[in-house]
């Protein structure tokens, strides 16, 4: 039977396990209901997800009058492309590089719209990017990947 001490013990070791899981700098994207930063987005993803484009503009386009987020000019580009304005949705995509250069959810969704509008040179440089960004494979790089694939096939 296991004492108090090896429980204790066995936690701590536990917690410094997961340390590096739960402090990584996951992704971002829509289907992620966490923020890079302050600003609370789940109504916003929430809206995207239920194909409310119009709703989630209107609300994105009041955050990002209050404040300048990679994560917020993201879903504004995310937006704008699935509604068809590819011209705008690249305007913020490139917004949120400005700000973050290294935001993985925007070097995806850039790579996708280059995909979408047959710029595929484009695309791959995205995708370079986030080969460099994450060597190991994150779900942005392999979402990228996938859209890549799914374009040449078509």
């Amino acid at each position: 039977m296991l004492n108090k001490t090896t429980f204790i013990s066995l936690g701590l070791l536990a917690g410094m396990a997961l340390a590096p899981v739960l402090t990584s700098n996951a992704a971002f994207a829509v289907d992620d209901d966490t923020s890079t930063g302050s600003v609370d987005l789940s109504s916003v993803r929430s809206k995207i997800k239920a194909g409310k484009f119009a709703a989630a503009l209107e609300e994105l386009r009041g955050l990002a009058e209050d404040t300048q987020q990679a994560d917020v000019y993201n879903l504004m580009g995310y937006t704008l492309r699935k509604t068809g304005d590819y011209a705008t949705s690249l305007t913020y995509y490139t917004k949120a590089l400005e700000l973050q250069p290294d935001y993985r959810p925007a070097r995806e969704y850039l790579g996708e719209l280059y995909a979408e509008t047959g710029n595929l040179d484009k695309a791959k440089e995205q995708l370079a990017a986030l080969v460099k960004l994450c060597p190991g494979g994150c779900e942005e790089r392999q979402d990228l990947e996938k859209a890549l694939k799914h374009t040449a096939a078509n």
